[in-house]
C-alpha cells in the first residue's frame, strides 16, 4: 500500500511539473498546430476511381474436348496475368494510353511517374471467387477513371492476347519440330534401306542370324530323313516285285505305313485306328487299358485285310493270277519311279540348304557386328518415327484446341461495375488530419514540458526535497506575499486556456468546414 502511494505521489509530482511548465505547451500548439492545418487544408482533393470484373473460367466444350485437344488451365493465366499486370511494361502502356507520360518532359519525372502509378494502381482479388477490383486515385476524376479504364482493357485483352500468343507460338514450335523431325526419319529411313540392301545376303528378313541358321539345319535333316525314308520304301517295293516274280500264292503285300496298290474297305478305318493309337500312346503307356484296346482292334483289322487280300487272290482273282501279279507289279514300278523322282527333288533342296548353312557359316563372324548395328539403325528409326507420329497427334490436337478457342473464349470476362468518373473526393481525410495535427501539438508539448521538468524541477512539496537531498525537512515557510502569487498564478491559467482555446476552437471551425462541405456535396449529388 505504501508502495502505491509513492507512485501515485510520483505520478502527481510530474503531473504538476508538466502543468509548472505549461508554456512549452502552449509553444509547442501554436508552432505545430497552425503550420499543421494550414497544410492539411492545403492538400489537394484526390478522387478514386473503381472497377470490379468477373472472370468466368468456366467453359462448355473443356469436358467434350478432354482427352481430343490440347488445353491449358485458364486459371494459371489469370494468375499470371494477375502478377504481371503491374509490371514495368504494362505501367508504360497504361501511362502512354492515358496521356499521362505527357505530363513528364523530363527522364526523372517520367520515372517517378512510373512508380507512382506501380503503387497506386490496386488490383485485388475478393476471396477464392474470380472477382476482381481495380482502383486508382488521382487529382483529376476523369484522369482517375481513365487510368482505371486502361488498366481494366489492359487485363481483359492481356489475358486473351497471352492465350492466343501462347497458341500461335505452340503451334509454330510444333510445326518446326515435325519438319525437323520428318527429315531425320528420312535420313533414317534411309540409313535402314541402305543397310538391307547391303547386307541382304547375310541378314534374313525375319528373325536373327541364328535363328536363321538353325531353321536351315533343321530343315536340312528334315529332308535327310524324308530321303531315309523314301529310299527305305523302294527298298520295300522292290522286295514285293521280286516277291510276286517268284510266285502268286507267296505275294504280300507292304505294311500298312506305305502305300498299297491293293484296296480294301479295312484300308480307312486302319489308317483312323493307326492316328488314334499315336495319339493314345502319346497320352498313357501300353499297359493302359484305351491303348490294348485300340492295339487288338488294330490287329483284328489288319487280319480281315489280310484274309480279304487271300480270299481276292485265291477266289475269282486267282484266275487271273498272272496278270494280276503283273497289273501289280507295273503299279509297284511306277510307285517306285515317283519316290525316286521325290528322291531327286529333295537332294536338290538337300544341296541348297547345305550350300546356305555353308555360306552363313563363313559369314559367322561378321555376325554380331552387323547384327548390333541393325539393331542400332532400328532402334534410332523407331525412336524418330514415334516421336515423329507423337507431334504429329499434337498437332492435330493443337488445331482443334484453335477450333474451340475461335469458337468459345475459355475465358469469359464480365464487367460487375464499369470505371466511373468520381464525384466526390476519396482523400486525403483532413478531419483525421487535423486531429491528428492537434494530438501531435499538444503531444509534443507535454513531452518537451515534461522533459524540462525533469532537467531543472521545481519543488511544491517538502517531501520532494526529502527525496533529493536524503535530509529530513524541519519546517516550511510560506511565501509573504501570496495574493500577488494567485493573481499570477490565475493570470497564467487564463492564458493557457485562452491559448487551449483557440487552438481547439480553430480544429473546431475546420472539422466544421470539412463537414459542411461533404454536406453540401451530398446534397447537389443526391
Amino acid at each position: 500500500m505504501q508502495d502505491l502511494q509513492k507512485t501515485f505521489e510520483l505520478i502527481l509530482s510530474y503531473i504538476k511539473g508538466v502543468w509548472v511548465k505549461k508554456r512549452y505547451i502552449m509553444v509547442s500548439t501554436w508552432l505545430i498546430c497552425p503550420i499543421g492545418f494550414i497544410y492539411v487544408a492545403s492538400l489537394p482533393d484526390v478522387y478514386q476511381s473503381s472497377a470490379k470484373v468477373y472472370v468466368d473460367t468456366r467453359s462448355v466444350l473443356q469436358p467434350l474436348l478432354r482427352g481430343l485437344a490440347i488445353q491449358t488451365d485458364p486459371r494459371q493465366e489469370i494468375a499470371m496475368m494477375e502478377k504481371t499486370l503491374l509490371s514495368r511494361p504494362n505501367i508504360e502502356i497504361i501511362a502512354r494510353e492515358s496521356d499521362l507520360d505527357i505530363t513528364a518532359s523530363t527522364p526523372a519525372s517520367y520515372e517517378n511517374l512510373i512508380n507512382s502509378l506501380s503503387r497506386s494502381i490496386k488490383l485485388n482479388r475478393a476471396g477464392r471467387d474470380n472477382l476482381y477490383t481495380i482502383s486508382f486515385s488521382h487529382q483529376s476524376p476523369e484522369m482517375a477513371r481513365t487510368v482505371v479504364q486502361e488498366t481494366l482493357d489492359l487485363f481483359v485483352e492481356g489475358t486473351k492476347g497471352n492465350s492466343r500468343k501462347d497458341s500461335d507460338s505452340a503451334s509454330q514450335f510444333i510445326d518446326e519440330q515435325i519438319d525437323e523431325y520428318e527429315n531425320r526419319l528420312s535420313a533414317a529411313e534411309q540409313r535402314v534401306a541402305n543397310f538391307k540392301r547391303k547386307y541382304s545376303d547375310l541378314l534374313p528378313n525375319q528373325g536373327s542370324f541364328y535363328e536363321n541358321y538353325n531353321s536351315l539345319e533343321v530343315q536340312l535333316e528334315q529332308v535327310l530323313l524324308s530321303i531315309k525314308e523314301t529310299e527305305q520304301q523302294i527298298s520295300s517295293l522292290k522286295s514285293q516285285i521280286n516277291g510276286q516274280n517268284n510266285s502268286v500264292d507267296g505275294f504280300s503285300v507292304r505294311p500298312s505305313n506305305t502305300q498299297s496298290p491293293l484296296t480294301t474297305r479295312y484300308d480307312t478305318r486302319i489308317k483312323n485306328l493307326e492316328e488314334n493309337l499315336d495319339e493314345l500312346m502319346l497320352k498313357y503307356t501300353e499297359l493302359h487299358p484305351d491303348v490294348i484296346e485300340a492295339t487288338n482292334l488294330l490287329d483284328s483289322l489288319k487280319n480281315a485285310r489280310q484274309e480279304e487280300i487271300d480270299e481276292y487272290l485265291s477266289g475269282d482273282g486267282g484266275k487271273q493270277g498272272n496278270d494280276q501279279v503283273g497289273s501289280i507289279a507295273s503299279e509297284l514300278k511306277l510307285e517306285i519311279s515317283r519316290l525316286e523322282s521325290q528322291i531327286a527333288s529333295m537332294k536338290v533342296r538337300a544341296a541348297d540348304y547345305s550350300g546356305k548353312i555353308e555360306f552363313l557359316k563363313q559369314k559367322i563372324d561378321l555376325v554380331p557386328q552387323v547384327e548390333a548395328e541393325r539393331t542400332a539403325l532400328n532402334r534410332d528409326y523407331s525412336i524418330t518415327k514415334r516421336k515423329y507420329e507423337e507431334l504429329l497427334t499434337r498437332k492435330e490436337q493443337s488445331d482443334l484446341a484453335q477450333k474451340a478457342d475461335v469458337s468459345n473464349e475459355n475465358v469469359q470476362f464480365k464487367v460487375i461495375e464499369p470505371p466511373l468518373v468520381p464525384q466526390n473526393a476519396s482523400g486525403p481525410n483532413r478531419m483525421l488530419s487535423y486531429t491528428i495535427v492537434l494530438a501531435l501539438g499538444f503531444a509534443a508539448g507535454i513531452g518537451i514540458a515534461f522533459l524540462i521538468s525533469q532537467l531543472n524541477p521545481v519543488l511544491i512539496r517538502a517531501s520532494q526535497l526529502t527525496l533529493l537531498t536524503n535530509y529530513p525537512v524541519l519546517g516550511t515557510v510560506s511565501h509573504l506575499n501570496k495574493e500577488q502569487i494567485k493573481k499570477t498564478t490565475r493570470k497564467h491559467l487564463l492564458i493557457f486556456l485562452t491559448s487551449t482555446f483557440l487552438i481547439v476552437g480553430l480544429y473546431g471551425m475546420l472539422i466544421a468546414a470539412e463537414i459542411m462541405q461533404l454536406d453540401i456535396h451530398g446534397r447537389i449529388f443526391s
